[in-house]
């Protein structure tokens, strides 16, 4: 059988605002995080992340499932769609150092997604016909989330 092989893309560095809490349901927490910016850079696609757009998280049972949708301008201006779904686990101790600003090594939690992209430039279009990961960890106050196209 065949094995995977994922080959670096690039990362994201998504700049966030404070998130919003929107409601709690039964065991589940709904809470939504804007998306102010940011920057796209690796050896497959430059650019930067456009305002606008954020992250839905619903957590339940200490897992927040995540749906983040936003746009990316690459350097040649082209406009790229992405929704990317994820999820997002850790112990209370490291989600406290996390909401204190420290960077937290990524292998201490779990917080991982996949991208999907949609975009018409031609230049582009290998983003909307492949598969990809994300590693996500949070540093500096951003979402980095370093994408990975699946071969």
């Amino acid at each position: 059988m065949m094995e995977p092989r994922l080959e670096y893309a690039f990362e994201l560095r998504v700049d966030i605002a404070p998130h919003l809490h929107i409601g709690r349901g039964v065991d589940e927490h709904l809470s939504f995080t804007p998306i102010t910016g940011g920057t796209v850079a690796g050896p497959l696609l430059n650019g930067r992340v456009l305002a606008g757009g954020g992250d839905w998280a619903v957590e339940r049972n200490g897992t927040a499932q995540l749906e983040a949708r936003y746009l990316l301008e690459a350097d040649d201006g082209a406009v790229i769609d992405i929704l990317n779904r994820g999820y997002y686990r850790a112990s209370e101790e490291v989600i406290a150092r996390v909401e204190a600003g420290e960077d937290v090594p990524e292998d201490e939690y779990y917080f991982r997604t996949a991208p999907v992209f949609q975009t018409d430039a031609p230049q582009h279009r290998w983003l909307a016909e492949h598969q990809f990961v994300g590693l996500a960890r949070d540093e500096a106050g951003q979402v980095c989330v370093r994408t990975y196209v699946v071969r």
